[in-house]
């Protein structure tokens, strides 16, 4: 989509600070980071959110990503959180799927 903030990511047109890329999926520090590590994982094609995902292996890419990016970074031994929000009320602002990879503090429940 040609105004698709994440869309210009995943073409090159915007350059994020990436922090992981391969064929399906691209991996950026969050502007706005609500943790220590604050990575966004996007899908490189235009997916408007959760509810249009019909490809079981792109999610799939996206989870594996993120646990190896929390390995590379040396946080998947205390531990991270991921987050996909889905629509307004879930809290997504950006819609095309992304899933929010958090680590670096203690994280609470309920998130709030």
């Amino acid at each position: 989509m040609s105004d698709c903030l994440f869309c210009k990511m995943a073409s090159g047109e915007i350059k994020p600070d990436v922090v992981y890329e391969d064929d399906a999926v691209l991996a950026f520090r969050d502007l706005h980071p609500q943790a220590p590590l604050h990575v966004l994982v996007i899908p490189k094609r235009h997916v408007a959110n959760l509810n249009d995902l019909d490809d079981v292996l792109l999610g799939g890419q996206m989870l594996q990503a993120a646990a190896k990016i929390a390995g590379q970074l040396g946080y998947a031994e205390s531990g991270y959180r991921t987050v996909f929000n889905c629509n307004n009320d879930g809290g997504q602002t950006v819609h095309h799927l992304h899933l929010h990879l958090l680590a670096g503090r203690q994280m609470h429940w309920p998130p709030g």
